[in-house]
């Protein structure tokens, strides 16, 4: 069984509603999503927010089935504006959840282009306010294989168990 193990990014996999929760008290506060070691451009654009319920078959004949919300960042230089303030964010997500039904526990995925490279899709860290700013890193979300990924996390696991 190959030890590359994928497991890392659902430590930091935040869902939609988590966001929006630890966003809530800083509503004035502007939003900086940064995604391969830099910020996205103060002129960011969330272009779409859409929602998928999923049903797969994925490599081990087991069927999956899962919500999943997909968050598209524009990430453009746009005049003299700055990165869009918590509040912001969750007005426009308030926006698209009186149109198209959000679950909030659903799995979060961003998308984010310049406009000019593919969409990269990432996963979402826990916001963390510095500098008078809050700041979610998003990280890369990678492909993995889901029976290997249980595999692994049942072994991890019971090593623990033996070894406590």
């Amino acid at each position: 069984m190959s030890r590359i193990d994928n497991s890392h990014s659902n430590k930091t996999d935040i869902s939609l509603g988590e966001l929006l929760e630890r966003i809530a008290d800083a509503a004035d506060l502007p939003l900086v999503f940064a995604c391969d070691g830099k910020p996205v451009k103060p002129g960011y654009h969330v272009t779409e927010v859409k929602a998928g319920q999923f049903s797969a078959l994925d490599c081990g004949a087991n069927p999956e089935a899962w919500s999943e919300i997909f968050v598209q960042l524009w990430d453009i230089e746009e005049g003299e504006r700055t990165h869009m303030t918590a509040g912001k964010f969750s007005a426009i997500v308030r926006k698209v959840s009186e149109h198209v039904r959000l679950d909030g526990s659903a799995k979060l995925t961003f998308e984010v282009s310049d406009g000019v490279r593919p969409m990269q899709l990432f996963c979402a860290n826990d916001p963390v306010a510095e500098d008078g700013a809050l700041h979610v890193t998003l990280t890369p979300r990678p492909a993995s294989c889901k029976p290997r990924d249980r595999w692994l996390a049942e072994h991890a696991s019971n090593e623990k168990r033996c070894c406590a």
